[in-house]
């Protein structure tokens, strides 16, 4: 027989209490018919989900069970049987080492500043605002961007004399510019969340600003970057866009690099998305199951970046629990 003490048997019957008079002593047919609407939103669009990956990975298949040494390592060709992926698997894996250079760790600091040390006063409200603002911009503004700084007037910098500034390096810093605003938002997000008892703690016992937003703040708000930093890497991954206009090639590239080629970030070069975009419009059939199979390979990627960030985030939060 379980033992109860008069204090908790009046808490129950006070919750009790208020819980009947929340329902007036009848069933919340409002509640519950938005309680549907949303599993059934959420359902729908399980469906839809699952519908797009069923499709394209049952038309990609055959590319990888016929040839998937030959895919993965073949070039840009006219004909599908002999068309490959190596080409825009180097130029994307340089152009997200260039936003995970430059977006990652401006970002988080921007992130920090603008949350532990800036004061608040109408220029940061001011600069907050616009950040947000910039976070919405359609893509094709930092395409035309990056090709106005990146490709045109840092063209000395960016490429060399024969690719004309349309290079790995251009489309890196466009893209990097373009998850910025992002990453900024989602970090700072995350700082936010942290509690002040964090800091008052560590202020408490005479630590500095800085070593209580390095040993407190960063450590409890690191599942929350990481998981913004996945989001934008994905969107960068994805963009076709920016690299239409910073000059992406969408037929045959000439050089094939290897992926620790340095002498590529200054020569012309071609992505994931401007590959798949390539094949789903080429009028031959055979090309519709090489971009279902990139596609696939696309979110391979994803997915692999994904699960690093959930064991990260994993590990970060039994650290902090």
């Amino acid at each position: 027989m379980a033992l109860t003490t008069p204090a908790s048997v009046g808490s129950r019957a006070a919750e009790r209490s208020v819980a009947d008079q929340l329902k007036k002593g009848g069933t919340d047919w409002a509640g519950t018919g938005f309680r549907l609407v949303l599993l059934s939103a959420l359902g729908l669009s399980m469906l839809i989900l699952a519908t797009l990956i069923f499709n394209v990975v049952s038309m990609g298949l055959p590319v990888f069970t016929s040839r998937f040494g030959g895919f993965m390592s073949g070039t840009l060709r006219t004909r599908p049987e002999e068309a490959g992926l190596h080409q825009g698997l180097v130029g994307s894996f340089w152009i997200c080492a260039f936003v995970v250079a430059l977006a990652f760790p401006l970002g988080i600091a921007a992130a920090v500043y603008l949350e532990e040390y800036a004061v608040d006063n109408r220029f940061n409200r001011f600069v907050n605002v616009n950040i947000r603002n910039l976070a919405g911009v359609p893509s094709v503004v930092y395409g035309i961007l990056g090709f106005t700084i990146f490709t045109k007037a840092l063209r000395s910098l960016t490429s060399t004399g024969r690719a004309n500034g349309l290079t790995v390096m251009s489309a890196g810093l466009t893209l990097a510019v373009l998850v910025l605003p992002i990453v900024i938002i989602t970090a700072s997000e995350a700082v936010r969340a942290v509690p002040n008892s964090l800091r008052e703690a560590g202020y408490g016992v005479g630590a500095t600003r800085w070593e209580v937003t390095r040993t407190q703040v960063l450590p409890y708000a690191a599942p929350g970057i990481i998981t913004g930093l996945i989001l934008s890497l994905a969107r960068a991954l994805g963009e076709a866009a920016p690299l239409i206009l910073v000059g992406a090639v969408s037929g045959r590239l000439a050089t094939d690099p290897s992926f620790l080629d340095l002498s590529q970030l200054r020569d012309k070069f071609t992505a994931l998305p401007i590959v798949v975009t390539t094949w789903t419009t080429n009028p031959n059939p055979g090309f519709d199951q090489l971009a279902a199979a990139a596609i696939v390979v696309m979110l391979a990627i994803v997915i692999v970046a994904n699960t690093i960030a959930i064991l990260l985030r994993n590990r970060y939060e039994k650290k902090r629990s």
